[in-house]
């Protein structure tokens, strides 16, 4: 009888991997229905695109490894690693970028080193930092929300994302018939701040579209969506609060000191938290058991420091939203993290 070589740990509890990655799939989707109603179906249309390329490769891999096929596909990981990636990118991405993006997560960041529960980086962050480096262009052309985008009495329906996202399914195409009109892109809120010139904080407020009453609200209410899926599976204990609650509070008391000592350069904490993927990441990124620090110090730890870092880069990198680079850096340290952030071992005293 041949054995499955699966990596630990190996702990019995009701459910398995597969029920834990569904249960995260389903808690992004307040954040993905803020999305579609906002920006159109572009996201979605991303997301199924890109769960079809990870089941591909994921399939591939596993059965050139000589390992069961539908016992892997069964764990969800690879969907779950789509999903985010189709979170984070533009709405009306090409099905190229996605293609590269996925297939490098799940070939390269994940199989390459072993597997689910082997891998030292958050694969979907690999493959989002790689088309982010590599199609800067592309990756920081977004749509508007669609109040803004679109005259009043249209919407960018279903049909026109695809053929936005897929342009030569509407060259085959001979049965539907679509009237497309222009939709209008434009830089997220952290972006339009990073390059708002010579504008004082106070001018970029009141006159930028993208943070107007009705744009701000939008951007508000994706992060809440990803904020109440997030809370809600701490509550499931799929994972503690330790890492996004230490994250957003160094982002939050770094972007409060710097705006407090000089408001007419600096963002106010509010934009940065709300204004970007700070949310998606705290709760969905960060929180990555296979890459994430494993003890309790050692989490808060490790949520600080991305907290901290994504600050840094947002203000004085190249980068206006800097989750995949700070989620990252983290990875490289989580293990030296939790060496010294180990708990005292029962009937023992700690080492001074």
């Amino acid at each position: 009888m041949s054995l499955l070589r699966v990596s630990s740990p190996h702990m019995t509890r009701p459910g398995n991997t597969g029920d834990v990655m569904l249960l995260v799939i389903m808690a992004t989707l307040p954040g993905l229905a803020m999305l579609t109603w906002f920006f159109g179906w572009g996201t979605f249309i991303n997301i199924l695109w890109a769960s079809l390329v990870a089941i591909g490769c994921e399939a591939l891999i596993v059965a050139l490894r000589g390992r069961p096929v539908r016992h892997y596909l069964r764990d969800y990981s690879a969907i779950l690693t789509a999903v985010l990636l189709g979170l984070s990118l533009p709405p009306l991405a090409p099905w190229w970028l996605t293609l590269i993006a996925v297939s490098f997560a799940i070939i390269v960041a994940k199989h390459l080193y072993g597997g689910i529960g082997q891998n030292p980086f958050n694969p979907a962050m690999v493959g989002y930092a790689l088309v982010l480096i590599a199609f800067p262009v592309e990756m920081t052309s977004w749509l508007a929300p669609q109040t803004l985008s679109i005259t009043p009495g249209q919407s960018m329906g279903f049909i026109d994302a695809l053929f936005a996202i897929f342009p030569f399914l509407s060259k085959i195409s001979l049965s539907v018939s679509v009237e497309t009109f222009d939709a209008v892109t434009m830089a997220t809120p952290l972006d339009a701040f990073k390059h708002k010139g010579a504008l004082t904080a106070e001018e970029f407020w009141s006159t930028e579209l993208i943070v107007s009453t009705v744009s701000w609200k939008a951007w508000q209410l994706v992060s809440i969506g990803f904020l109440v899926g997030g809370i809600y599976l701490i509550y499931r204990k799929i994972f503690t609060w330790h890492i996004p609650v230490s994250m957003l509070a160094a982002l939050g008391i770094m972007s409060l000191i710097f705006w407090s000592t000089d408001p007419s350069n600096y963002a106010y904490p509010e934009l940065h938290l709300l204004g970007g993927a700070t949310m998606l990441g705290a709760f969905f990124i960060a929180t990555d058991p296979v890459t994430a620090a494993t003890s309790i110090k050692g989490k808060l730890y490790y949520g600080a420091g991305i907290g901290i870092l994504v600050y840094l880069i947002r203000n004085w990198g190249n980068y206006p939203d800097a989750i995949a680079f700070a989620v990252l850096l983290m990875n490289f340290v989580a293990p030296l993290i939790d060496h010294y952030t180990q708990p005292r071992t029962y009937g023992h005293k700690s080492t001074k």
